[in-house]
């Protein structure tokens, strides 16, 4: 028996393993505290479907060698910027979200391309000057949000300059995707349409990591210098690789603000890497290797846990909210235990 948990925590990982038991007493605490549970389930579903693009946009640097992006607020904010843009021209539904998504590439891949440029420049330092690019651009987009030409009333304060920190979306497409072709069973919401679109993105690119050019950045990543002498640019695979991290961060953000039905300004995108790069973690995934499947697999964990966690918390402890708490802890320690596990940039 002993060999058997051993060899499975070797195949599947012991972190994993400890998450999913944790998981799994959440579950059962969710029941012994008559939690709702078709509410928390519906809840979960739509939790690992508006992060799954945000945790996509890993995939990309992580083949390419340049590490998990920490830098995704910097595609977060061009995602803000064209749903900024959508609402002030009043594009409405479903249609109103897919322009956003429009309008925010060629943000995403001007602002990829000019933060690819240092990337290539700080070769082994990367999560380090990601993290203070993300945080700059964080910082920027708040004197920006002040100073930009927007005027609709429902998203300017009405006394003084900038733009609302919170803007609801029910006059354009709140929960648009989660309510698109939804239906419910046993109590339980099925988002049909936000999985569906969901599922598309995750299909492009696991076709993507299969392409020719997907296996050139693969090869990249994983041995420069051996791609190098095969005719490989490795300085483009990585240009090319955060740019497109950055426009699934700004595709991502739409998404997710769409799916909780507000858009957050100002400090909000400050830490918003930090989830994804746990959910991505917990799947199974390295500062080295990624696949489609930890992607997947550690959103499930990650907001699953995450979303079930809050309820369990406050009814244990109903005087304090400590969904905050949780998040802060489990996403952090996560990464802390990531990184602790490199030497030197790469994998021990």
């Amino acid at each position: 028996m002993m060999v058997l948990l051993k060899n499975l925590g070797k195949s599947f990982g012991f972190p994993r393993l400890i998450i999913l038991a944790f998981l799994g007493l959440l579950i059962l605490m969710m029941f012994v505290l008559h939690i709702p549970v078709p509410l928390t389930l519906s809840q979960c579903l739509v939790r690992i479907g508006i992060n799954l693009v945000l945790a996509l946009a890993m995939v990309p640097g992580i083949m390419a060698g340049t590490g998990m992006n920490f830098a995704l607020p910097l595609g977060i904010e061009c995602g803000l910027l064209a749903g900024m843009i959508s609402l002030q021209y009043n594009m409405k539904g479903i249609g109103g979200i897919f322009a956003a998504m429009a309008i925010s590439i060629p943000f995403s891949i001007l602002a990829g391309w000019a933060y690819s440029q240092l990337v290539n420049r700080v070769k082994g330092s990367e999560m380090m000057v990601s993290t203070y690019i993300g945080f700059s651009m964080v910082a920027l987009m708040c004197i920006g949000w002040l100073v930009l030409p927007f005027s609709n009333a429902s998203i300017v304060w009405p006394i003084g300059d900038g733009l609302r920190t919170t803007i609801t979306l029910e006059e354009w497409y709140d929960r648009a995707l989660n309510q698109l072709f939804a239906f419910r069973i046993f109590g339980v919401d099925i988002p049909v349409g936000l999985i569906l679109v969901i599922g598309g993105f995750c299909l492009i690119v696991w076709l993507f990591m299969r392409s020719h050019l997907g296996l050139m950045m693969k090869a990249a990543g994983a041995n420069p210098n051996f791609a190098r002498s095969n005719g490989v640019k490795v300085d483009s695979m990585r240009t090319i690789a955060t740019i497109l991290s950055t426009v699934l961060g700004g595709i991502g953000i739409i998404i997710y603000a769409q799916g909780f039905g507000f858009y957050q300004l100002y400090n909000a995108p400050l830490m918003m890497a930090f989830p994804a790069i746990a959910a991505v973690l917990i799947g199974g995934a390295t500062p080295s290797r990624i696949s489609i499947f930890h992607v997947i697999l550690g959103t499930i964990m990650f907001q699953s846990m995450l979303a079930i966690a809050t309820p369990v918390a406050n009814s244990l402890i109903p005087e304090g909210n400590l969904s905050e708490v949780v998040r802060t802890i489990v996403s952090n320690g996560i990464i802390l235990y990531a990184l602790s596990r490199m030497q030197g940039g790469k994998r021990s």
